[in-house]
């Protein structure tokens, strides 16, 4: 059956959340060196629904902030976890967000002046024949960040 264009899909992809410790200190990676803006920040009630569903010890202060581009508002959250003890990233990493990225060099450079682990560029080849480059880095938190650059399209 065909959907009107005044329905909403039945699924729509909200946005993706990463877990810091400090929040003060990840969201310059994500504005400074990534570029992306933040949306709002907001203390969470203690009563919070993401408490039970993200399985978050009651003891832990949460605060969240969102972040998203003007082509894309709310792509992604950090929700920051104090007073409990946060186990380190277990390897290998599990999830990661994948972002196309105009300014490759731009965010490579800037992440490395942040400090942040870069791994090695790789080359880039999708499915359907375009070629680029990627690169990966991980946030203060462990968190993984790839960037990619399309540079040639299949004729």
């Amino acid at each position: 059956m065909a959907q009107s264009i005044s329905e909403k899909p039945p699924v729509r992809f909200q946005r993706s959340n990463y877990v810091v410790r400090d929040l003060d200190r990840a969201i310059p990676v994500y504005r400074d060196v990534l570029g992306l803006d933040v949306v709002f920040i907001k203390e969470s009630a203690e009563d919070s629904y993401s408490y039970e569903v993200f399985q978050i010890d009651r003891a832990a202060k949460m605060r969240f902030a969102v972040l998203g581009t003007p082509e894309q508002p709310n792509v992604m959250a950090l929700t920051e976890l104090k007073g409990v003890e946060l186990d380190d990233v277990p390897l290998p990493s599990r999830s990661a967000i994948v972002l196309e990225c105009t300014d490759f060099d731009g965010v490579m450079n800037r992440a490395k002046e942040a400090g942040l682990t870069v791994f090695k560029e790789g080359s880039l080849e999708t499915k359907d024949g375009r070629k680029g480059r990627e690169l990966g880095f991980l946030d203060y938190d462990g968190n993984l960040i790839v960037i990619y650059l399309i540079l040639e399209h299949p004729k």
